[in-house]
């Protein structure tokens, strides 16, 4: 999430070329991803562990 903000504020501040623009674009949407699979995990475990106590 750190990396992320970093990005996000680069990109709000216009301190990049466009070409580090690019590789910074493709880094965020990558860990992105990463986080997504890690929600996405953390979510099936949650209702995993809420359909144990239900039964």
């Amino acid at each position: 999430m750190a990396r992320l903000e970093e990005i996000l504020s680069k990109i709000d501040n216009s301190e990049m070329e466009i070409d580090e623009l690019a590789v910074e674009v493709q880094e965020a949407t990558q860990l992105l991803r990463k986080c997504r699979q890690i929600l996405i995990a953390t979510e099936k475990n949650v209702q995993d562990a809420l359909a144990e106590l239900d039964a």
